[in-house]
């Protein structure tokens, strides 16, 4: 047998191991869910709040662009968003990550076609003229020889279990991919948060430090009429105690506005030290107005965490059909062709060559049981899999209903802190009026500011709710990802922007 026959050989063997059938169990996508709705949580119509705030409107089905965030309509946030996504060092690592399960399933691949290796080499030998008769037609017992040779070995695919490995590789690509997209997605809506966040914490902390003000000169005032005889001990030092348990609210808030600060530095893949220059205020932001509303079977097509859940499912599957292979015979072939010869340059002269082809077949008859374990250990990892899948889709169904309810709530509240507002602004308006004309005292008009103020606190967190809870829909109904035509590039941070 020659070495065209050896290789003509060789890719037969090749073309019926890829036309084998390969066993295990072959992945079937599971049934998305097939109920409608959420149970009773909104899925359709109008959200109002007040006749100054948005009313927002439930749209089945609408689509969701992939920088959902420019729907708030701020360049700013727009802008740091960007930013994060090139600067984040978690970006960076999915990214290096999905870079990794390619190069790994790319090399898993090549495990289907044979392997051959090239060498040369040159030995320096004597062998005992009085006990062996000479390997060489050398007159003498000392001899060099050189050896040039290709060496052909394959494992051929009989029984799928190498096709299967290919197919885990891939879906361990699909799953880091979809782990990937949950980073944008968890970092882009991070960022909004924060920067809502932000925002309300300024308002919180202006109202807060305008009802200090009040209330101090509420209690100068009450100071003054103690002096005069028309207020006692017991009146100044209540008004004392609630302008003390007022400033007592103040350093908290600064104190949670400075590491929101730093949260959202950190957010870009900054130091402390490299805090953005951008600020925000409940005011520069535009409330989105459609909200998209995706039913339980889309969803799972949208949400990165089931997509990836699933894909972790079919590596598990996979693994199965590996296991299954593995306790099966197994066979190899190997083939070598090259040239020997006593002189370097003799080498592929006539009557050098020389060649061989083998086939072995192995089977495991005894390993306590090794293989068969393995096996189920496999079947056991998928049952696995199958549960964090449904786990999966059942939080993702949960996010979307808590967040179509909490957008309901969050209008009722706002309308109904609107309403207080409303209403202790009018007091406030009324009891200014009646100064003016010499019916009511300074501190009465001090006092109805006072719950004024206290009251646009209130509607400030009610406002930043609305618009925190905005964002976690299209969080939670997975971003838009599928919209996306340009991937963020990872680019590690320089304040000096070089």
């Amino acid at each position: 047998m020659g070495p065209v026959m050896a290789h003509r050989m060789a890719m037969a063997v090749l073309l019926a191991a890829l036309s084998a059938c390969a066993v295990g169990p072959n992945f079937k996508q599971p049934p998305a869910p097939a109920t409608p709705n959420y149970g009773t949580a909104p899925m359709q119509g109008d959200i109002e709040a007040t006749e100054r705030d948005a009313t927002q409107r439930l749209v089945a089905n609408l689509d969701i662009p992939s920088q959902w965030w420019t729907l708030f309509q701020s360049p700013k946030l727009n802008l740091l968003v960007e930013q994060a996504l090139k600067g984040s060092p978690d970006v960076g690592a999915a990214q290096a990550a999905l870079r990794q399960a390619h190069e790994l399933y790319s090399a898993q691949w090549t495990a289907l076609f044979p392997t051959i290796q090239g060498g040369a080499t040159g030995d320096r030998s004597q062998f005992p003229a009085a006990t062996l008769t000479s390997p060489t037609t050398a007159p003498n017992n000392t001899y060099t020889l050189f050896t040039a040779q290709l060496t052909l070995s394959y494992v051929p695919d009989i029984f799928g279990g190498t096709r299967r490995a290919v197919e885990q590789a891939k879906a361990q690509v699909e799953s880091t991919r979809f782990q990937l997209e949950a980073t944008y997605l968890t970092l882009s809506s991070n960022v909004v948060v924060t920067a809502v966040q932000e925002a309300s914490l300024r308002g919180q902390i202006a109202a807060t430090t305008r009802l200090l003000e009040l209330q101090h000169q509420l209690t100068e005032k009450i100071r003054q009429q103690r002096a005069l005889g028309t207020a006692d001990d017991l009146d100044l030092l209540a008004q004392q105690a609630l302008e003390a348990q007022t400033a007592q609210t103040l350093p908290p808030l600064e104190k949670q506005l400075g590491q929101t600060r730093d949260a959202l530095t950190a957010l870009l893949g900054r130091l402390p030290s490299q805090e953005p220059t951008e600020t925000f205020a409940l005011n520069e932001l535009t409330l989105p107005t459609d909200l998209p509303v995706s039913v339980p079977s889309k969803l799972v097509e949208q949400r990165p965490d089931v997509r990836q859940a699933e894909e972790n499912m079919h590596a598990a599957s996979a693994a199965v059909g590996i296991a299954t292979a593995d306790m099966l015979p197994q066979f190899s072939i190997n083939a070598d062709v090259g040239s020997s010869a006593l002189k370097l340059q003799k080498l592929f002269s006539p009557y050098t060559s020389f060649w061989d082809l083998g086939a072995s077949l192995s089977e495991t008859l005894f390993d306590a049981g090794a293989l068969y374990h393995r096996r189920r250990a496999a079947v056991a990892a998928l049952d696995q899999a199958g549960a964090q899948y449904r786990s999966a889709v059942i939080l993702a169904c949960q996010n979307v209903a808590d967040t179509l309810r909490a957008l309901r709530a969050d209008a009722d509240a706002l309308k109904a802190n609107d309403e207080a507002a409303r209403a202790a602004k009018a007091a406030f308006d009324l009891a200014q009026r009646q100064k003016n004309i010499g019916t009511i005292s300074l501190v009465a008009v001090l006092n109805a500011e006072q719950a004024y103020r206290q009251a646009e606190l209130s509607l400030v967190q009610a406002q930043a709710n609305r618009y925190a809870d905005t964002a976690g829909l299209f969080q939670a109904l997975g971003g838009g990802w599928w919209n996306r035509t340009k991937e963020p590039r990872y680019e590690q941070f320089s304040p000096t922007g070089q």
